[in-house]
Protein backbone atom coordinates (compact mmCIF):
# COMPACT_ATOMS: atom_id res chain seq x y z
CA UNK A 1 0.00 0.00 0.00
CA UNK A 2 1.74 3.66 -0.93
CA UNK A 3 0.83 6.19 1.13
CA UNK A 4 0.36 9.43 -1.23
CA UNK A 5 2.17 13.13 -0.53
CA UNK A 6 -1.32 14.81 0.04
CA UNK A 7 -2.38 12.06 2.67
CA UNK A 8 1.35 11.85 4.29
CA UNK A 9 0.67 15.98 4.39
CA UNK A 10 -2.99 15.29 6.12
CA UNK A 11 -1.82 13.01 8.60
CA UNK A 12 1.44 15.35 9.98
CA UNK A 13 -1.07 18.02 9.65
CA UNK A 14 -3.58 15.95 12.04
CA UNK A 15 -0.75 15.61 14.09
CA UNK A 16 0.55 19.07 14.61
CA UNK A 17 -2.72 20.55 15.38
CA UNK A 18 -3.44 17.95 17.74
CA UNK A 19 0.10 18.49 20.02
CA UNK A 20 -0.76 22.19 19.42
CA UNK A 21 -4.48 21.65 21.27
CA UNK A 22 -2.77 19.32 24.13
CA UNK A 23 -0.94 22.68 25.54
CA UNK A 24 -1.07 23.10 28.87
CA UNK A 25 -0.30 26.68 28.16
CA UNK A 26 -4.14 28.07 27.50
CA UNK A 27 -6.51 30.69 28.81
CA UNK A 28 -8.76 27.45 30.94
CA UNK A 29 -5.62 26.60 32.72
CA UNK A 30 -4.46 30.46 33.62
CA UNK A 31 -7.58 30.58 35.39
CA UNK A 32 -7.40 27.97 37.42
CA UNK A 33 -4.29 29.66 38.65
CA UNK A 34 -4.94 31.52 41.82
CA UNK A 35 -3.43 33.93 44.26
CA UNK A 36 -1.88 32.00 46.86
CA UNK A 37 -1.51 28.52 45.12
CA UNK A 38 1.84 27.01 45.86
CA UNK A 39 4.39 26.53 43.45
CA UNK A 40 3.69 22.83 42.95
CA UNK A 41 -0.18 23.38 43.05
CA UNK A 42 1.21 25.39 39.73
CA UNK A 43 3.36 23.11 38.33
CA UNK A 44 0.54 20.03 38.45
CA UNK A 45 -1.32 22.35 36.34
CA UNK A 46 0.98 23.77 33.77
CA UNK A 47 3.89 21.29 33.98
CA UNK A 48 7.37 22.67 34.15
CA UNK A 49 7.77 25.84 33.23
CA UNK A 50 10.10 26.68 29.87
CA UNK A 51 11.88 29.15 31.84
CA UNK A 52 12.76 30.03 35.75
CA UNK A 53 14.70 32.27 37.66
CA UNK A 54 15.23 32.73 41.82
CA UNK A 55 16.21 35.83 43.83
CA UNK A 56 16.71 35.82 47.49
CA UNK A 57 16.23 39.00 49.02
CA UNK A 58 16.85 39.50 52.91
CA UNK A 59 15.37 36.24 53.62
CA UNK A 60 12.40 36.22 51.67
CA UNK A 61 12.62 34.28 48.11
CA UNK A 62 11.12 34.77 45.16
CA UNK A 63 10.61 33.15 41.70
CA UNK A 64 9.60 34.41 38.32
CA UNK A 65 8.62 31.80 35.92
CA UNK A 66 7.43 31.91 32.92
CA UNK A 67 5.56 28.66 30.40
CA UNK A 68 5.58 29.14 26.73
CA UNK A 69 3.16 27.16 24.49
CA UNK A 70 1.71 27.27 21.19
CA UNK A 71 0.45 31.20 20.75
CA UNK A 72 0.20 32.04 24.36
CA UNK A 73 2.58 32.60 27.47
CA UNK A 74 2.42 32.67 31.30
CA UNK A 75 4.35 34.49 33.59
CA UNK A 76 4.07 33.66 37.29
CA UNK A 77 6.12 35.43 40.13
CA UNK A 78 5.93 33.27 43.30
CA UNK A 79 6.94 35.29 46.91
CA UNK A 80 7.52 32.60 49.68
CA UNK A 81 6.85 29.90 47.43
CA UNK A 82 3.36 31.33 46.55
CA UNK A 83 1.58 32.67 43.15
CA UNK A 84 1.94 36.85 43.97
CA UNK A 85 1.11 37.46 40.39
CA UNK A 86 0.35 35.71 36.61
CA UNK A 87 0.09 37.01 33.78
CA UNK A 88 -1.50 35.90 30.16
CA UNK A 89 0.17 37.29 26.77
CA UNK A 90 -0.68 36.41 23.72
CA UNK A 91 2.56 37.49 20.92
CA UNK A 92 1.58 39.41 18.30
CA UNK A 93 0.78 37.56 14.67
CA UNK A 94 3.94 37.61 12.68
Amino acid sequence: MRITAALRFAVVALLATALVACSKINQENFAKIQNGMTEQEVLAILGSPSESTSRDVLGITGTSSRWVGGDAVITIRFVGGKVATKAFDKPPAK
